[in-house]
């Protein structure tokens, strides 16, 4: 697990919005994978189902992030922008 809370008080002003929109989608991706790695192991049904579905939510978060970082971020969308075109 990553960790968190980051020390965003040594993070410089104009930085701190989308140092918070990265250490959410760490936060998600992080549950992501506990929820993930949970269902892989249980044998009840219900129980994975629901850690599933969770997990799900949780990728939902993970692209609301990514939007609000791509708005904040020009130097993200380039990067994307090239890795699309490889």
């Amino acid at each position: 697990m990553s960790e968190i809370p980051k020390k965003l008080e040594k993070v410089k002003k104009e930085d701190i919005d989308k140092e918070i929109l990265r250490t959410g989608i760490i936060a998600e991706l992080d549950a992501i994978n506990l929820y993930e790695q949970m269902a892989s192991i249980t044998d009840n049904k219900d129980i994975k189902k629901i850690l599933l579905d969770i997990a799900r939510e949780e990728k939902t978060h993970v692209g609301e992030f990514q939007t609000l970082l791509l708005r904040e971020d020009q130097e993200q969308v380039k990067e994307v922008e090239e890795e699309l075109k490889e």
